[in-house]
Protein backbone atom coordinates (compact mmCIF):
# COMPACT_ATOMS: atom_id res chain seq x y z
CA UNK A 1 0.00 0.00 0.00
CA UNK A 2 1.22 3.54 -0.82
CA UNK A 3 2.45 6.02 1.89
CA UNK A 4 1.84 9.10 0.06
CA UNK A 5 4.80 11.36 -0.31
CA UNK A 6 8.43 10.78 0.42
CA UNK A 7 11.45 12.45 1.58
CA UNK A 8 14.93 10.69 1.74
CA UNK A 9 17.43 12.44 3.11
CA UNK A 10 21.32 12.22 3.40
CA UNK A 11 22.62 13.34 6.84
CA UNK A 12 25.84 14.48 6.26
CA UNK A 13 26.50 18.05 4.22
CA UNK A 14 22.23 17.84 3.93
CA UNK A 15 21.41 17.76 7.64
CA UNK A 16 24.42 18.40 9.28
CA UNK A 17 27.73 20.48 8.56
CA UNK A 18 30.31 18.10 9.02
CA UNK A 19 33.22 20.13 8.15
CA UNK A 20 34.32 20.02 11.79
CA UNK A 21 33.56 16.20 12.50
CA UNK A 22 33.62 14.08 9.42
CA UNK A 23 35.95 16.02 7.00
CA UNK A 24 38.07 17.21 9.77
CA UNK A 25 38.58 13.91 11.00
CA UNK A 26 39.76 12.62 7.58
CA UNK A 27 42.30 15.62 7.77
CA UNK A 28 43.63 14.82 11.28
CA UNK A 29 43.71 11.14 10.86
CA UNK A 30 45.33 11.54 7.78
CA UNK A 31 47.74 13.95 9.03
CA UNK A 32 48.01 10.92 12.43
CA UNK A 33 49.11 8.49 10.04
CA UNK A 34 51.47 9.36 7.39
CA UNK A 35 52.34 13.18 8.35
CA UNK A 36 50.74 14.52 5.13
CA UNK A 37 48.42 17.90 6.12
CA UNK A 38 45.60 17.70 3.29
CA UNK A 39 43.49 20.65 3.39
CA UNK A 40 38.66 20.23 3.11
CA UNK A 41 39.23 21.46 -0.41
CA UNK A 42 41.60 18.01 -0.95
CA UNK A 43 38.92 16.48 0.37
CA UNK A 44 35.84 18.32 -1.73
CA UNK A 45 37.47 16.84 -4.72
CA UNK A 46 37.80 13.31 -3.97
CA UNK A 47 34.11 13.82 -3.46
CA UNK A 48 33.49 15.77 -6.19
CA UNK A 49 35.12 12.30 -8.30
CA UNK A 50 32.67 9.86 -6.63
CA UNK A 51 33.26 6.67 -5.31
CA UNK A 52 34.45 8.20 -2.20
CA UNK A 53 31.30 7.96 -0.10
CA UNK A 54 32.83 5.78 3.46
CA UNK A 55 35.11 8.61 5.01
CA UNK A 56 36.61 5.70 6.48
CA UNK A 57 38.00 4.24 2.91
CA UNK A 58 38.70 7.98 1.77
CA UNK A 59 41.01 8.12 4.93
CA UNK A 60 42.45 5.02 3.79
CA UNK A 61 43.19 5.82 -0.10
CA UNK A 62 44.47 8.96 0.79
CA UNK A 63 47.05 7.69 3.23
CA UNK A 64 47.89 5.20 0.75
CA UNK A 65 48.41 7.65 -1.95
CA UNK A 66 50.55 9.65 0.83
CA UNK A 67 52.92 5.78 1.05
CA UNK A 68 51.18 4.96 4.06
CA UNK A 69 50.78 0.63 3.99
CA UNK A 70 48.24 0.77 6.84
CA UNK A 71 45.79 -1.25 7.26
CA UNK A 72 41.91 -0.65 7.00
CA UNK A 73 41.20 -1.74 10.71
CA UNK A 74 43.96 0.77 11.77
CA UNK A 75 42.35 3.66 10.10
CA UNK A 76 38.72 3.16 11.70
CA UNK A 77 40.66 3.09 14.91
CA UNK A 78 42.61 6.23 14.08
CA UNK A 79 39.78 7.68 12.49
CA UNK A 80 36.91 6.72 15.32
CA UNK A 81 39.54 8.03 18.16
CA UNK A 82 39.29 11.68 16.95
CA UNK A 83 35.97 11.68 15.48
CA UNK A 84 34.03 10.10 18.46
CA UNK A 85 36.37 10.40 21.27
CA UNK A 86 35.44 9.66 24.69
CA UNK A 87 31.45 8.89 25.41
CA UNK A 88 31.58 10.74 21.68
CA UNK A 89 33.33 14.61 23.46
CA UNK A 90 35.13 14.33 19.88
CA UNK A 91 34.62 16.13 16.69
CA UNK A 92 30.89 14.20 16.57
CA UNK A 93 30.58 16.94 19.50
CA UNK A 94 31.58 19.89 16.47
CA UNK A 95 28.49 18.95 14.56
CA UNK A 96 26.17 21.73 13.79
CA UNK A 97 22.31 21.18 12.64
CA UNK A 98 21.61 22.96 9.31
CA UNK A 99 17.70 23.03 9.16
CA UNK A 100 16.07 26.14 10.76
CA UNK A 101 13.47 25.86 13.02
CA UNK A 102 10.06 25.11 11.56
CA UNK A 103 11.50 23.31 8.39
CA UNK A 104 10.90 20.02 9.03
CA UNK A 105 7.98 20.09 11.01
CA UNK A 106 6.05 21.76 7.73
CA UNK A 107 7.51 19.24 5.59
CA UNK A 108 6.45 16.37 7.69
CA UNK A 109 2.93 17.95 7.17
CA UNK A 110 3.42 16.64 3.87
CA UNK A 111 5.84 14.09 3.77
CA UNK A 112 7.36 11.10 5.33
CA UNK A 113 10.89 11.17 6.05
CA UNK A 114 13.70 8.41 5.66
CA UNK A 115 16.98 8.53 5.85
CA UNK A 116 20.02 6.85 3.74
CA UNK A 117 23.33 7.69 5.44
CA UNK A 118 26.71 6.32 4.96
CA UNK A 119 27.18 6.66 8.76
CA UNK A 120 26.67 3.96 10.93
CA UNK A 121 23.18 3.69 11.98
CA UNK A 122 23.49 4.58 16.08
CA UNK A 123 25.48 7.46 15.02
CA UNK A 124 22.82 8.98 13.01
CA UNK A 125 20.50 8.28 15.85
CA UNK A 126 22.25 9.89 18.13
CA UNK A 127 22.80 13.13 16.13
CA UNK A 128 19.18 12.96 15.29
CA UNK A 129 17.76 12.74 19.02
CA UNK A 130 20.17 15.45 19.49
CA UNK A 131 19.42 17.98 17.44
CA UNK A 132 15.82 17.05 16.13
CA UNK A 133 14.29 14.54 18.79
CA UNK A 134 10.73 14.92 17.98
CA UNK A 135 11.37 14.05 14.11
CA UNK A 136 10.81 10.94 12.91
CA UNK A 137 12.97 9.62 10.23
CA UNK A 138 12.03 5.88 9.28
CA UNK A 139 13.25 3.78 7.69
CA UNK A 140 16.75 4.57 8.45
CA UNK A 141 19.45 3.18 6.59
CA UNK A 142 23.27 2.96 7.38
CA UNK A 143 26.13 1.21 6.31
CA UNK A 144 25.74 -1.92 8.46
CA UNK A 145 21.83 -2.22 6.75
CA UNK A 146 23.47 -2.50 3.14
CA UNK A 147 25.38 -4.85 1.67
CA UNK A 148 26.84 -2.52 -0.96
CA UNK A 149 27.52 1.10 -0.02
CA UNK A 150 26.42 4.24 -1.89
CA UNK A 151 26.79 5.07 -4.72
CA UNK A 152 24.92 1.64 -5.25
CA UNK A 153 20.87 2.03 -5.01
CA UNK A 154 20.74 -0.53 -2.26
CA UNK A 155 19.86 1.70 0.45
CA UNK A 156 17.13 3.24 -1.72
CA UNK A 157 15.54 0.31 -2.80
CA UNK A 158 15.34 -0.66 0.66
CA UNK A 159 13.63 2.53 1.75
CA UNK A 160 11.02 1.80 -1.34
CA UNK A 161 10.25 -1.40 -0.59
CA UNK A 162 8.78 -0.45 3.22
CA UNK A 163 7.47 2.57 2.26
CA UNK A 164 5.99 2.30 -1.49
CA UNK A 165 5.60 5.53 -2.02
CA UNK A 166 3.47 7.21 -4.55
CA UNK A 167 6.31 10.29 -4.78
CA UNK A 168 9.48 10.43 -3.70
CA UNK A 169 12.48 12.27 -3.75
CA UNK A 170 16.22 12.32 -2.78
CA UNK A 171 17.98 14.92 -1.57
CA UNK A 172 21.89 14.70 -0.67
CA UNK A 173 25.44 16.61 -1.59
CA UNK A 174 27.95 14.67 -3.36
CA UNK A 175 28.05 12.56 -6.68
CA UNK A 176 27.57 9.53 -4.91
CA UNK A 177 24.77 10.39 -3.58
CA UNK A 178 23.30 11.34 -6.95
CA UNK A 179 24.30 8.07 -8.78
CA UNK A 180 22.58 6.33 -6.33
CA UNK A 181 19.17 7.95 -7.00
CA UNK A 182 20.07 7.78 -10.45
CA UNK A 183 20.28 4.18 -10.67
CA UNK A 184 17.11 3.56 -8.61
CA UNK A 185 15.63 6.03 -10.85
CA UNK A 186 14.54 8.70 -8.34
CA UNK A 187 13.94 11.96 -8.84
CA UNK A 188 17.68 14.19 -7.00
CA UNK A 189 17.28 17.39 -5.05
CA UNK A 190 21.27 18.20 -4.42
CA UNK A 191 22.20 20.80 -1.96
CA UNK A 192 25.73 22.50 -2.14
CA UNK A 193 26.77 25.02 -0.36
CA UNK A 194 27.56 28.15 -2.59
CA UNK A 195 31.33 30.07 -2.33
CA UNK A 196 33.81 27.78 -4.06
CA UNK A 197 34.90 26.96 -7.92
CA UNK A 198 34.37 23.23 -6.59
CA UNK A 199 30.74 23.58 -4.91
CA UNK A 200 29.73 25.23 -8.85
CA UNK A 201 31.72 22.55 -10.38
CA UNK A 202 29.72 20.15 -8.48
CA UNK A 203 26.64 21.84 -8.32
CA UNK A 204 26.60 22.09 -12.74
CA UNK A 205 27.49 18.48 -13.06
CA UNK A 206 24.07 17.57 -10.82
CA UNK A 207 22.12 20.15 -13.26
CA UNK A 208 23.74 18.59 -16.55
CA UNK A 209 23.39 15.23 -15.17
CA UNK A 210 19.61 15.85 -14.57
CA UNK A 211 19.10 16.64 -11.10
CA UNK A 212 15.47 17.79 -10.30
CA UNK A 213 16.85 20.62 -8.08
CA UNK A 214 20.28 22.56 -6.93
CA UNK A 215 20.05 24.57 -3.56
CA UNK A 216 22.61 25.46 -1.52
CA UNK A 217 21.28 25.03 1.83
CA UNK A 218 18.33 22.59 2.87
CA UNK A 219 16.69 25.63 3.79
CA UNK A 220 15.71 25.50 0.20
CA UNK A 221 13.96 22.88 0.08
CA UNK A 222 10.18 24.43 0.34
CA UNK A 223 11.14 26.23 -2.80
CA UNK A 224 11.77 23.46 -5.22
CA UNK A 225 9.32 20.83 -3.63
CA UNK A 226 6.13 20.40 -6.34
Amino acid sequence: MSSGRLLIFDMDGVLVDVTDSYRASIITSVKEICGAEITQADIQRYKNRGNSNNDWDLTLEIAREHGSSIGRDEVIAIFQKFYLGENCSGMISRERWLPRVGLLERLAEKFRFALFTGRESWEAKFTLSKFAPTMRFEPLIGMAEVSREKPDPEGIFKIMKEVSPAEVFYVGDVMDDFRAAQAAEVPFIGVVKSGNGLSEELGQWFRDQGARAVISDINELERVLP
